[in-house]
């Protein structure tokens, strides 16, 4: 399956040139605990190859003494998601304000049934998954790696007509916002926070 973008020329590119459009992702980087459970997680069971890695004890865009990995897996589009194993056994952690369901790396399958063999190999793996839940524009399964990192994988399941009604959507939506807002500060006024 080939993943079209649905973006028509953001309303930023009609009013001024001045910065050049993103084209792809080149890689996303975490924090990672130990190189190898890492690797062994992306590689063996995810299917990712480990393309390269960097080691530097300096850091060189700040000249800093921190030793680390730099470990990149590469996904089938040619983007990475990549890692900084910085030799002190510490994964990602989040924040004690954030709920751990909020920060996530979300990646697209090809077919429904991708989805569900991903499933069955995490789960044979000893992985807990949660899913395969259904959104409005996807299925999606979701579970963490060995760094604490939260991963969805995604099949998508709208048309191109519908993400499109989506997107023309999306500023209407944002515009609410502030409404939105003001009713979620009175029920936490009343000590609803969830229900």
């Amino acid at each position: 399956m080939t993943v079209e973008s649905i973006a028509r020329t953001p309303v930023c590119y009609t009013m001024s040139d001045k910065f050049p459009r993103l084209m792809g992702l080149n890689h996303v980087a975490y924090r990672c605990r130990d190189s190898e459970e890492t690797r062994h997680f992306y590689e063996d069971i995810l299917n990712m190859p480990l393309i390269g890695i960097v080691w530097h004890d300096h850091v060189p865009s700040t000249g800093e003494y921190c030793p680390y990995f730099h470990l990149f897996f590469e996904m089938a589009d040619g983007g990475c998601i990549a890692f900084f194993d910085l030799f002190d056994g510490l994964g990602v952690t989040n924040p004690d304000d954030t709920p751990g369901w909020v920060n996530h790396l979300a990646l697209t399958v090809e077919s429904e049934q991708a989805l569900i063999d991903a499933k069955e190999r995490l789960v044979a793996n000893g992985v807990d998954v949660i899913g395969p839940t259904t959104h409005a524009s996807s299925k999606a399964i979701y579970f963490r790696d060995p760094n604490g990192i939260r991963l969805e994988l995604a099949y998508p399941t709208a048309s191109k007509e519908q993400l499109l009604t989506r997107a023309d959507e999306a500023r209407k939506i944002l515009k609410q916002r502030d409404e939105i807002y003001a009713g979620i500060v009175k029920r936490r006024e009343k000590g609803i926070y969830h229900e």
